[in-house]
């Protein structure tokens, strides 16, 4: 009964936001898979709208507040968690819910305005992202009963990005996050010491401000690289995107060679849940994962030429 209650509990809304069904395909594989071997029930929100990101935010507050607070407003009767994989979602999601408990008169601007499509919003929802909950709900405990298959040493780099530790972050620690790492090392993996796991990849810069957004990711894949990092995890879409297509247009700018896989954090678990890696979406990514599956005998989908 104890354990029909706790799976009842792994139920959240679910805020997919605008990547997974684009750009991160492989994040949404994963999930799915991962949700499935873990028992988790996402839910998602119907009728959901673009969170408006980051750079919306700090352009235009009250519209992007108003954006944001509709996917809120539309959660909030169901009475759970809403959950999103993007950390630029969560921060949007989060602030934006933060702002308008902490204030009673923007609030009562933004309701003004979610009275036109017949909304209100009463500001008791938590917003989470998805690493969180699988860190905290689920535990770290009983995801190490859980693994089938041992990383067996992989050496990994771990990527928390800036957005889902600042402002308001997951851990007392904005600068040295440790979660991601202790999740590695109970999955079999050796959790490599990454100095630069909370440095921005340059995000949306990569179509405005090209060069700069390029130093930005080439600082990462190098520290990655020095360090002996067999593979990048990383609980971001946008993160993943930047350090996994760029790295060609990165090592012809700086004369320097990369081929670092980018992973999502649920690729790598659900590997060692004993997912089978053609359910995790590898086949998604420009950097190939095979050559590192294979070395530590695993098998992944064939790619067509």
């Amino acid at each position: 009964m104890e354990q029909e209650k706790v799976k009842q509990e792994r139920v959240y809304t679910f805020y997919p936001g605008c990547s997974l069904e684009a750009t991160g395909m492989g994040y949404k594989k994963s999930m799915d898979a991962v949700a499935e071997e873990l028992e988790i029930q996402l839910i998602e929100l119907e009728d959901w709208n673009c969170c408006g990101a980051t750079a919306y935010m700090s352009v235009r507050e009250l519209p992007s507040l108003a954006i944001a607070s509709r996917n809120l407003a539309m959660a909030e009767p169901a009475g759970r968690d809403i959950v999103t994989p993007c950390s630029a979602c969560y921060l949007v999601l989060n602030k934006t819910n933060r702002y308008l408990q902490e204030s009673p008169e923007m609030k009562d601007k933004i309701n003004a305005i979610l009275a036109e499509a017949g909304l209100e919003y009463h500001g008791t929802l938590n917003v989470r992202h998805l690493f969180e909950v699988i860190i905290t709900d689920i535990g770290l405990e009983e995801i190490r009963q859980s693994v089938r298959q041992e990383l067996n040493g992989m050496k990994v780099a771990s990527y928390y990005g800036c957005q889902l530790v600042r402002p308001y972050g997951l851990y007392e620690n904005k600068e040295m996050p440790q979660k991601m790492e202790e999740l590695v090392e109970i999955l079999g993996g050796e959790a490599l010491e990454y100095p630069m796991k909370v440095k921005c990849c340059g995000a949306s810069l990569i179509a405005s401000a090209p060069d700069i957004a390029l130093v930005l990711i080439r600082d990462l894949l190098k520290c990655a690289k020095d360090i002996g990092a067999e593979c990048i995890i990383t609980p971001c879409p946008l993160c993943q995107f930047n350090l996994d297509v760029y790295q060609d247009k990165v090592a012809k700018k700086f004369n320097e060679h990369y081929s670092i896989p980018i992973l999502y954090f649920t690729q790598l678990l659900g590997l060692a849940l004993g997912v089978s890696p053609s359910r995790l979406g590898f086949e998604h990514s420009i950097v190939p994962v095979e050559p590192l599956l294979a070395r530590y005998g695993l098998t992944a989908p064939v790619r067509s030429s």
